[in-house]
């Protein structure tokens, strides 16, 4: 990437971005409602494609903060890399543990070269992931003093971002934790999505786009499937999936002990082991058997945390009690 660099601190983040034809994922990949994908493509992808659209009125400024927030699984950070890869968007990834494992003590400088930098790379997407960890409410008397001079730094760049009109730089936020969050970051992102788990029909688009490339035998019936893994995020239905493929392997190895078992009792030479072309279709049995006995739902639909998320998501989601919308990742 041809950039003129001004410190070492925009260097190393440098070598970090991710520019968008290595991020490879797309909308077609998340399930929910078109009329929000088209909600996000409005907010997020033209702004930073076609920034003069938005310059003539003071009520058309392009958004300069995205809140994506929901239960562990749901893939916030995956519909990050898809916004930008549709925006043609380079991303910078930071989170609080990346700054202090890289940066010890020079955080505020730090902040300071993802702003510079992100402006250089425009149009750009900086990703916070678990951004309660970095800008969460400043009231806890414990907090360093450090990580509060961060902070600041962190805003008083994002203010400085939010008054350049044709700037084509995002702050994109996720959080399994928005209730968390300081006040003054709320404001600073007006546009608050709740990435929820998905429901049946979406857990079934999310079984097709998994199992897209595997060989299934003609009776499973993923919708029907799907029906039976209610409170299942996207990353549970990954996990289901891939205990699921193990079967036809674990089938096979024990067929090639018996077998080896049968030629050594009778003083054969034992035979040729399987190829991969020698594993069985899956079949229903293999994903009942996954959701029953080994995957099970890592997210609570009754757990104290999700009750949180639902009533921030009332009082302060984009959707919330308004307008029932919700995201659902698929892979």
């Amino acid at each position: 990437m041809d950039v003129e660099i001004d410190n070492e601190f925009e260097k190393a983040l440098l070598a970090d971005v991710i520019p968008p034809s290595d991020i490879g994922v797309t909308f077609d990949d998340f399930g929910g409602p078109e009329s929000v994908k088209d909600t996000l493509k409005e907010l997020i992808m033209l702004p930073l494609q076609r920034p003069e659209l938005f310059s003539k009125s003071q009520l058309t400024k392009p958004c300069k903060g995205i809140l994506l927030f929901g239960p562990p699984g749901t893939g916030k950070t995956m519909l990050a890399k898809a916004v930008a890869t549709e925006a043609g968007a380079n991303v910078i990834n930071i989170s609080m543990s990346s700054i202090h494992s890289k940066w010890s003590g020079e955080g505020e400088k730090c902040i300071k070269a993802i702003f510079s930098l992100a402006s250089k790379i425009a149009p750009s997407i900086i990703f916070v992931d678990e951004v309660d960890s970095m800008l969460g409410r400043r009231e806890n008397p414990e907090e360093h003093q450090a990580m509060c001079r961060l902070k600041n730094e962190f805003m008083l760049n994002w203010d400085g971002l939010r008054t350049k009109d044709t700037e084509r730089v995002l702050v994109l936020a996720a959080t399994n934790r928005p209730f968390d969050l300081d006040e003054a970051v709320i404001r600073r992102l007006p546009h608050r999505w709740m990435v929820n788990l998905p429901d049946a029909p979406n857990r079934a688009k999310i079984l097709k786009v998994t199992l897209t490339k595997e060989d299934l035998v003609q009776d499973v019936d993923l919708e029907s499937f799907a029906s039976m893994t209610d409170g299942y995020s996207g990353s549970d239905l990954m996990n289901l999936c891939a205990t699921a493929t193990y079967r036809p392997i674990r089938d096979i190895l024990e067929k090639e002990k018996k077998e080896q078992a049968a030629a050594s009792a009778g003083g054969r030479p034992p035979p040729a082991l399987s190829s991969s072309a020698d594993l069985r279709p899956l079949n229903m049995d293999d994903f009942r058997y996954s959701s029953h006995q080994q995957v099970c739902a890592s997210v609570s639909s009754e757990s104290p945390n999700m009750t949180e998320l639902l009533q921030w998501n009332d009082l302060y989601g984009e959707g919330g009690s308004r307008k029932k919308q919700s995201f659902s990742y698929i892979m």
